[in-house]
């Protein structure tokens, strides 16, 4: 009886330190693989002024859709993805909020990355916004729209000039 729970008692002492040694590596690094699956990517609505309710990523920021894009498929590379991040799938299903699940896909893009999509389109950031609520690539062109919670681009043109390019 006194070995047995001698026994014990190491097996508990031993247990404890493991745990103890696994509690700072089981924390993942930021952008590891475990950090990604555990933060998949996220879509709500925002009213946004002038543009009424629209899609933001999950820090705020207004996403768009490019009428180059054809319904899964992508079609800014180089240049244009310094202006206009695409919005990553992220792992696992998003979590959605205010956005009707069926309106939310995913496209393959040229590099095997995966990237959001909205009513079939894939959806962007836009650099120059830099802070939830803004929607400064509205219009951009004349073919960069926010899109609104029904899941279509939002086309009103806003006032001011279309500095910003693509």
């Amino acid at each position: 009886m006194k070995r047995l729970s001698s026994l014990v008692g190491v097996v508990a002492l031993g247990l404890a330190g493991l745990t103890a040694c696994g509690d700072e590596s089981e924390t993942p690094a930021v952008g590891s693989a475990s950090m990604a699956a555990s933060s998949g990517a996220k879509l709500a609505t925002a009213d946004v002024p002038g543009l009424g309710k629209v899609v933001v990523d999950g820090n705020g920021r207004t996403v768009y859709v490019f009428d180059e894009d054809t319904s899964g498929k992508s079609t800014c590379e180089g240049d244009c993805l310094a202006k206009w991040p695409v919005v990553p799938a992220g792992e696992g299903a998003p979590q959605l909020e205010g956005i009707d699940a069926s309106l939310v896909g995913t496209v393959t893009r040229s590099d095997g990355s995966k990237q959001l999509s909205v009513g079939g389109l894939p959806i962007y950031l836009f650099a120059q916004d830099t802070r939830a609520g803004e929607a400064k690539g509205q219009a951009v062109g004349s073919v960069w729209w926010v899109v609104g919670a029904d899941g279509k681009k939002n086309t009103p043109q806003p006032a001011g000039d279309d500095s910003y390019g693509y």
